[in-house]
């Protein structure tokens, strides 16, 4: 069964991170971006955030990653649908700079 939907109306649902069930149809929106600031403390050249930008890249569901070696923090923007701040953290630690979060938005 094709279901058209209307463009203005699966924005309104992809905005909200929805699924729509209709008469046995179903069409999965993805899940609204969220965004994690992570500490970084052992950062101690300018070239670490090379490494770590690198590292949280790879993980899937990550579409950006802004490393900062003046602040040592790394804002993430991630697909919460395809991954998980755990897997941010343990990206970061196989690398060789272990992180925790500080703060999130979304």
């Amino acid at each position: 069964m094709t279901l058209q939907v209307p463009l203005q109306i699966k924005q309104l649902f992809v905005s909200a991170g929805m699924v729509i069930m209709l008469g046995g149809a179903s069409m999965v929106v993805s899940a609204a971006p969220k965004t994690v600031t992570l500490a970084i403390p052992t950062m101690d050249c300018p070239v670490c955030p090379i490494t770590i930008t690198k590292a949280l890249s790879q993980v899937p569901g990550v579409s950006h990653a802004d490393v900062n070696f003046g602040t040592r923090q790394a804002v993430v923007t991630f697909d919460d649908a395809k991954t998980q701040v755990e897997a941010l953290t343990e990206s970061t630690r196989n690398a060789g700079y272990p992180s925790t979060v500080v703060g999130t938005a979304n």
